[in-house]
């Protein structure tokens, strides 16, 4: 295989992964969330908000990694 179609199949790879972050840390914070809420302090919507928004913060956080180390290729 030619230089540029390796380095074209490793950055499709690389960013279609940074998709599969985002949902998955978004997702993570949520089930943590349901968890606190329902198992261990019985308070139903407050601690799956709070640990909802921390998951699409650090699904952000993701992206900006991804546009930084976009930048420096």
């Amino acid at each position: 295989m030619k230089r540029e179609t390796i380095r074209a199949i490793k950055d499709l790879a690389y960013y279609s992964s940074i998709g599969l972050s985002v949902a998955l840390s978004i997702f993570i914070g949520l089930a943590i969330g349901v968890y606190l809420d329902r198992k261990v302090f019985n308070t139903t919507p407050w601690f799956t908000l709070i640990c909802l928004g921390l998951g699409i913060a650090a699904g952000f956080r993701n992206i900006g990694i991804a546009i930084k180390k976009s930048r420096k290729l």
